[in-house]
């Protein structure tokens, strides 16, 4: 029996969404196909039907994740205009810290499982973080393009590396001290901003 092309597009996102809750819950390592095809609800002949091994699939997970990430910057930019900075780093830090681990960035929760990948993982990798970078650049104000690129670079390490730190400690107080540090830091990057 053959599917329309449409049902193979949501079986497809539908491993996709799957796949990446689980790596970004259970780490690279952490599962298997038969995990992936339990997640998505789908036969091992499905998933392979879509992706030609693990690996494909996570490299497909990290790129949608990276892109979603991409996405929401966008968004938030558009419904704050030049005031767009503050409402993000407080989603970063906030919902997107404590949310479910499944459900959390990319950015900060595959990272280390993209670096001990294969250089097509590591390329595409690349190419998401440098749009990610170039959407931030874009609501920078001033400067050059240089120096907007590294602004947004240094913004999003200061955010993923406060969001890693705040999730993996133990005590919720210090979770929410390192998330208020954080969001400081990364609100001192606007231009003309107060040191606080």
């Amino acid at each position: 029996m053959r599917y329309s092309a449409e049902h193979s597009q949501e079986t497809r996102t539908r491993i996709v969404d799957a796949a990446g809750r689980l790596f970004r819950r259970e780490g690279y390592g952490g599962s298997g196909i038969e995990g992936l095809t339990k997640a998505a609800g789908v036969t091992n002949g499905a998933f392979y039907g879509h992706f030609k091994s693990k690996r494909e699939a996570f490299r497909t997970a990290v790129v949608a994740g990276l892109g979603e990430l991409r996405a929401g910057i966008a968004e938030i930019k558009a419904a704050h205009a030049e005031a767009w900075l503050k409402p993000f780093v407080e989603f970063y830090l906030g919902p997107k810290r404590t949310c479910e681990i499944g459900e959390s960035c990319t950015l900060p929760n595959l990272s280390p499982d993209v670096m001990r990948a294969d250089d097509a993982t590591r390329s595409a990798y690349q190419t998401e973080l440098l749009g990610i970078v170039a959407e931030i650049s874009a609501g920078l104000e001033g400067e050059t393009e240089s120096a907007k690129f590294d602004r947004a670079v240094a913004l999003m390490a200061l955010l993923s590396g406060g969001v890693t730190l705040a999730r993996t400690v133990t005590d919720p107080d210090l979770s929410e001290r390192i998330a208020a540090a954080v969001t400081r830091a990364a609100l001192r990057m606007e231009p003309g901003a107060k040191a606080q």
